[in-house]
């Protein structure tokens, strides 16, 4: 079955229980990113739940271990403030299986550049406050620790309300289309969340076997969404602060809600049976 085409419609890191959550809502799924781009967190905000992918392939070219920084009042100004990371397996390592060479050395450089960026912003102190379990996490030695404590840092800075699972404890086949469709309905919900990216590849059969919907998800260009698929979201925040940030994230968010499914819903799978 062909691709989906966009154009046929669009807390803490430390161990945990998975839930049991009842039916509905929105679920997101992604790879834990490093102060991850506007476009991610915007995807994220409007879930219901975000299901972190830490049990798929370490891409070095992607965002797991890097992230883009733009200078205040500048996004043409950046640079890569990246976290150097060893992969025991080599290009076959997960992403959960990532180990940082140089935890202490990574954590002072993640300190010292973010100051040296946004420590002029009226925002920093607010910032700089809430990055404690940022730091912590550098005391281990595994990336997506940092990577998903660096998300949920910001996610909690814009007031979300989410559950936070991660793919590694839930059961899920392989094959692209077919983990998403089984994750999501292994939490019970009803519709995934799909960023552009994914749409370029998604197939539909193993979402309409379990009845769920997919809705693209797509931000402006314009505003404080400019340079968002490029940037980390920590330029804006710093920029416009959180109340106006999470303001705009909220409008995305009822767009996303409002968006006709490309998937429709078919039959509804009371139970998840892998």
């Amino acid at each position: 079955m062909p691709p989906i085409s966009l154009s046929s419609a669009t807390a803490s890191t430390a161990a945990y229980s998975p839930p049991e959550p009842p039916p509905g809502g929105l679920c997101a799924i992604h790879q834990p990113n490093f102060f991850p781009r506007l476009s991610t967190l915007a995807k994220l905000f409007a879930a219901d739940c975000w299901i972190v992918l830490d049990d798929v392939q370490f891409t070095r070219r992607d965002y797991q271990h890097r992230t883009r920084l733009a200078a205040l009042n500048d996004s043409a100004d950046r640079r890569w403030l990246s976290i150097p990371t060893h992969l025991p397996l080599g290009r076959q390592t997960l992403i959960r299986d990532a180990v940082m060479t140089e935890p202490a050395r990574s954590r002072q450089r993640t300190t010292r550049v973010l100051r040296q960026h946004y420590g002029a912003s009226p925002h920093w102190p607010a910032f700089e406050q809430a990055l404690a379990p940022v730091l912590d996490a550098f005391t281990g030695d595994r990336t997506a620790a940092v990577a998903e404590a660096s998300t949920r840092v910001l996610l909690d800075l814009l007031d979300w309300r989410g559950r936070v699972l991660r793919s590694s404890g839930l059961s899920a086949r392989p094959g692209r289309s077919q983990r998403l469709a089984d994750l999501t309905a292994a939490i019970g919900a009803r519709t995934y969340l799909c960023g552009t990216g994914g749409m370029r590849y998604l197939h539909p059969a193993p979402f309409v076997g379990y009845g769920i919907a997919v809705i693209p998800f797509t931000t402006p260009d314009t505003g404080v969404w400019e340079g968002a698929h490029i940037t980390s979201a920590v330029q804006t925040l710093m920029e416009v602060g959180p109340n106006y940030l999470a303001s705009e994230l909220r409008i995305e968010a009822t767009k996303a809600r409002d968006t006709p499914p490309v998937v429709p819903t078919t039959r509804v799978c009371q139970r998840y049976a892998p």
